[in-house]
């Protein structure tokens, strides 16, 4: 049976067919029939190599490339800036290597401790629940029970969570991802969701790639995510709070918004989250199963051993520093920082005195480069004198916001 041949349209230079457009051009149009088959086109049909992948196809028919490129997470576009990557003669060698000069510094997301200088005192306690929450998530593959991911840490205010936390990640060799209440809402709704999803793949990457143990801490939780009388619950907090619980669930399997991938598996990092006051903040997601609580309240030799470890450089001896937490009762353990810091009101007036007054503080603070010489600033010397007198002036402050309320003179109607 004879196949029918399909016909294409091609020019030949001989015939010539006359026409004429509206404004009288007159043009010639050459025309030609020669008829194909099927067969003939798949021939002329060109293909860039035999074993070319960009024309590969799925088990599905699809073009494979594309189908990677939906399952990749990596969205880094600063990569192909990096010296090595491309050809010296584009990558230049003015202001380093790199064509983008600040890449480290704005692609690193985890936290180091360079700042944390001297001996401090962590409570045996709270080191023993952080320490082992983080061990226990990493061997979870080897233990024969449920492990909860997150790891809550709540109690009074100033009470030292954040700060112990951040002493353990450094004795530990821990390089965390750090977040904040702030990041948990936008103005673009879903945007905190994925937020948390890429710093959780971030601290997958840091155990991967580096070979350090890492983890995911969101300090002040409460105050992103909890319900104060009439707070609006936004969609952003509905998300957040899916997927911390998605986590909690399947903590090997983040999509921060391309296709699942079989061999896409994240590494189990630890949760650790901070906050004042659980109670606000969406019942199933502090549940057991995916939360494990720790309620963190200092007792008295915990509080003396911290401001003991403060005040050690400066002479103070224990019985002076318990004679310092005995005369402030029930006072957190960032009031005794703060005392320190009081102390030194003076003799930083003293030193912008020295310097010219405040009409010449900036100029001379600025430009020093042209005129390096400053007078040496003279730390005060610590005394229980001094640091009970500024205890007394920051008991005054407190009482002074408690007791005046100056809202209710400016606003009669308001209820207590």
């Amino acid at each position: 049976m004879a196949k029918l041949l399909s016909p294409l349209w091609v020019p030949i230079p001989n015939s010539r067919v006359q026409y004429e457009y509206g404004y009288g051009y007159r043009g010639e149009l050459q025309l030609r029939v020669r008829c194909s088959s099927d067969e003939e086109k798949k021939k002329e049909k060109k293909r860039l190599s035999e074993q070319s992948s960009w024309e590969a196809k799925d088990a599905e028919g699809r073009d494979y490339l594309y189908r990677l490129g939906k399952e990749a997470d990596n969205m880094n576009i600063a990569v192909g800036q990096r010296a090595g990557i491309i050809d010296s003669l584009f990558a230049g060698n003015f202001l380093g290597k790199d064509s983008d000069i600040v890449f480290d510094y704005r692609q690193k997301l985890t936290r180091s401790f360079q700042y944390l200088q001297g001996d401090y005192y962590i409570a045996p306690l709270f080191m023993d629940k952080v320490v082992c929450h983080i061990v226990k998530n990493y061997l979870a593959h080897l233990l024969n029970t449920k492990v909860p991911l997150i790891l809550g840490i709540w109690g009074g205010k100033g009470q030292g969570k954040s700060f112990q936390t951040e002493l353990i990640f450094q004795a530990m060799g821990i390089e965390p991802v750090i977040m904040s209440a702030g990041e948990l809402e936008s103005e673009r709704a879903g945007e905190p969701g994925k937020l948390i999803r890429e710093r959780y793949r971030t601290a997958s990457q840091v155990v991967q790639n580096q070979g350090k143990m890492s983890c995911l801490m969101i300090n002040d939780i409460d105050a992103g995510l909890g319900r104060f009388g009439n707070t609006q619950m936004t969609v952003n907090n509905q998300i957040v709070v899916g997927t911390l619980m998605n986590l909690s669930d399947n903590p090997t399997r983040v999509s921060v918004g391309q296709d699942w991938r079989e061999a896409d598996v994240t590494n189990r990092i630890p949760i650790i989250v901070t906050g004042n006051d659980f109670s606000t903040i969406y019942a199933p997601l502090i549940r057991d199963g995916r939360m494990d609580k720790f309620y963190w309240q200092p007792n008295h030799d915990d509080i003396l051993n911290v401001v003991h470890r403060m005040y050690e450089k400066d002479g103070i001896s224990r019985d002076e520093v318990e004679r310092v937490v005995n005369t402030f009762p029930n006072q957190a353990l960032d009031f005794y920082g703060a005392l320190r810091s009081r102390t030194y009101d003076r003799s930083i007036l003293k030193w912008i005195d020295d310097i010219g007054g405040v009409e010449n503080f900036g100029n001379k603070l600025l430009k020093r480069r042209k005129d390096p010489s400053l007078p040496v600033f003279i730390p005060p010397e610590q005394t229980v004198d001094a640091l009970l007198e500024s205890g007394y002036s920051l008991l005054k402050e407190q009482q002074l916001i408690m007791e005046t309320k100056l809202s209710k003179e400016y606003m009669k109607n308001i209820e207590d």
